[in-house]
């Protein structure tokens, strides 16, 4: 239910207006126009979500408001008004004085925000000094005090601390302190969140919605986490292809979809409830039209399942009011004549993969650093054809685990057997060719993992040389076609550069190159986290396909719960270096939780109106791996923590089946009365 202040009045003059607004980039190709008669009405005290695929156009249009398109981009037609007055039209000192007094930006990177040589008072004085003209000692008093309403604790030291001194959590709280020193009207945050953990993450976004409330700003908020949208704003407007292509308030759009595209990008995310046997993921099909290159008529026309070419192809499309939506608008030719409410398509069942023998087999692995222990006593198998989940915050010790097993670090103590051989002490220098072909890796940025001055082929055919067994021009050459085709991808990308492939795209070769040596195990390391969702649903697929084919075992490596859920067969729960809850997908999703794993549930942002999910306020951040505490780890943040038992004495390993065991203090019969945290009810309701 909307508050007062985001119910807009009749008379009420919007704080912020774009009207028609349109923005290109001149190159030396000419003219790439960006956004097309862009329209937002953002009102005292509300929050409005931008949302679309990376090259939508969400970005450029916050940067415009900025008045930050760089020297080659150009706002070409439209106003942007601020309370009224026509933004564009300032120059110079009246310019300087609107950015951070009454529109702030908090970009997606805290670092990239942060000068690493000035202390944090340093940094945040500037603020008050500069937009306020207060004194130094003023403007010191006032950055304190914004630490400690932003929820900072040891506000001292953190003000002596220079940024690579403190946590990304703490980091993005200053940068958030930072803007709202000088009190704006208007908050601008482009993907403020997504370098985070997903606890810290819900964290951030709680007090970024108390302090909105507090100091009475308005918000405009980009990302493409539809979850996070639907929790945080009030109206939501999705974009594509450089146009806004539905919009309306976050309930009625989440509810009611009237758009093919916003209808794609639901079906590609991983909600509760979704399976990857019955009920798989489906892509959007085709990728995003190049701006200089976008079809004639509809632009998502050439994706659309709808499209139909004497309706949609012939010329522009305006956005409309669909029947019966007071509030929406949509972008769709066909908006009143498809049947939003039949089932969208889907590419049906798929059996389920069966299950074999222990492939890894880790038994009381642990890895230290001087005083850190990075991995401590760490159990637990994967088998033949299974996808094991590793999750946790950075710093639990998720890759450290990863390394190991790659043969880049060597255990402490413990060991690690792959199909019989263990390699904890083994690396990879000393293994043999078998045990190096067996074990591939899939990256997280598949933009760093290439090399852009050879062509996808040789980049391919180089790793099958070294392990596939043969130097035969043309059975590489055939063996790097087979690759291609396993990842969907057609022959001639084999001649192509990294620089002419998309993310999604790059990630695929990513997939071929570490499949070439038909592998027993890969570990995937956050493999689809810098995709969007479209691209994340295509290679998360291509990923269950190839390992059902080929009967691989998947340890899969993230912090995103979603994609976690839909995609394991069990998970293992890591915190601080130690295993708190490990079972089936099912059980560690069901109570009995890990106070921990409670809490990752709770903070996941769900894109599904019709699930609710029960809140844990989780405070803190994880304690130094250098100094941790002497019993649980997690007792300096847990809610149910018992005292010096908790914090003294490690806890024991409950087992409540086979194959689930939770390590924790609290009684067998606390643990069995948790109630779930989120709740998906058997049948969703028609939108």
């Amino acid at each position: 239910m909307q508050s007062a202040a985001q119910i807009p009045r009749d008379d009420a003059v919007p704080v912020l207006e774009c009207r028609n607004l349109s923005i290109s980039y001149f190159t030396r190709g000419g003219e790439v126009p960006a956004v097309i008669d862009f329209n937002l009405k953002l009102m005292p005290g509300q929050s409005h979500g931008l949302v679309g695929e990376s090259g939508c156009g969400k970005s450029t249009v916050a940067l415009a408001i900025m008045r930050y398109l760089g020297k080659n981009g150009r706002i070409v037609g439209g106003e942007i008004l601020l309370e009224g007055r026509n933004i564009l039209t300032m120059q110079g000192a009246e310019l300087r004085r609107l950015r951070g007094s009454q529109i702030a930006m908090i970009y997606q990177e805290p670092m990239a925000s942060l000068n690493p040589s000035m202390t944090i008072a340093e940094q945040l004085a500037e603020v008050p000094i500069y937009q306020g003209g207060v004194g130094r000692q003023e403007a010191l008093q006032q950055a304190r005090a914004m630490l400690e309403r932003v929820r900072l604790t040891d506000c001292d030291r953190l003000m002596n601390a220079y940024p690579h001194q403190i946590s990304g959590g703490q980091q993005q709280r200053v940068v958030i302190a930072m803007a709202l020193l000088a009190n704006p009207k208007v908050l601008l945050l482009d993907e403020p969140t997504t370098a985070l953990d997903v606890t810290i993450e819900s964290g951030i976004v709680d007090l970024i919605g108390d302090l909105s409330r507090q100091f009475g700003m308005s918000m405009i908020y980009v990302s493409h986490n539809l979850g996070l949208v639907r929790e945080t704003c009030d109206f939501i407007t999705v974009m594509y292809s450089g146009e806004a292509v539905e919009s309306g308030p976050v309930a009625d759009v989440f509810g009611a979809v009237r758009h093919p595209y916003t209808r794609g990008l639901f079906a590609s995310i991983p909600v509760p409830g979704a399976d990857k046997n019955t009920r798989p993921l489906v892509a959007i099909p085709g990728q995003l039209p190049a701006p200089g290159d976008r079809p004639r008529g509809c632009n998502f026309g050439p994706r659309c399942e709808f499209f139909v070419a004497e309706r949609c192809g012939m010329q522009a499309v305006p956005m409309v009011r669909p029947q019966g939506r007071a509030e929406r608008l949509s972008r769709c030719a066909r908006v009143d004549e498809i049947d939003w409410n039949a089932a969208p398509r889907t590419t049906g069942n798929r059996p389920a993969p069966v299950i074999g023998d222990v492939a890894v087999k880790v038994d009381a692995l642990s890895k230290s650093y001087g005083r850190v222990k990075a991995n401590d006593a760490l159990t637990f198998d994967a088998n033949v054809a299974e996808t094991v989940a590793i999750v946790g915050e950075s710093g639990c010790g998720k890759s450290t685990f990863a390394r190991i097993l790659m043969g880049l670090e060597e255990a402490t103590a413990g060991s690690l057997q792959v199909n019989g051989l263990d390699v904890a002490k083994l690396p990879v220098q000393k293994r043999n060719r078998k045990t190096v072909v067996n074990l591939q890796m899939v990256f997280q940025n598949p933009f760093d993992t290439l090399n852009p001055s050879h062509t996808v082929g040789s980049q391919i055919a180089r790793v099958i040389r070294k392990l596939g067994g043969t130097k035969d021009r043309k059975a590489i050459e055939q063996r790097v076609r087979e690759l291609l085709d396993l990842v969907k991808l057609p022959h001639d990308f084999m001649h192509r550069r990294p620089r002419q492939l998309s993310g999604g795209q790059k990630q695929r070769v990513g997939i071929a190159r570490a499949f070439a040596g038909n592998p027993a195990v890969v570990v995937a390391d956050e493999p689809v986290s810098a995709l969007d969702v479209s691209v994340q649903a295509a290679i998360t697929e291509l990923l269950l396909d190839i390992q059902r084919d080929e009967k691989t075992t998947l340890l899969f490596i993230s912090h995103d719960l979603s994609v976690v859920r839909y995609l394991a067969d069990r998970i293992v729960v890591m915190y601080l270096g130690q295993v708190m809850e490990q079972g089936s997908a099912d059980a560690v999703f069901s109570p009995p939780y890990h106070p921990y794993t409670e809490a990752l549930l709770s903070a996941i942002p769900i894109a599904d109106s019709s699930i609710s999910k029960r809140k844990v306020v989780l405070s803190g951040e994880m304690p130094s791996p250098s100094s941790p505490p002497a019993g649980c780890p997690f007792s300096t943040r847990c809610p149910y923590v018992l005292g010096e038992l908790c914090r003294e004495k490690r806890p024991p390993v409950h087992e409540f089946s086979a194959t689930h065991n939770i390590a924790c203090h609290l009684p067998r019969e606390q643990l069995l009365a948790m109630q779930p945290v989120i709740a998906v009810p058997s049948e969703a309701p028609d939108a």
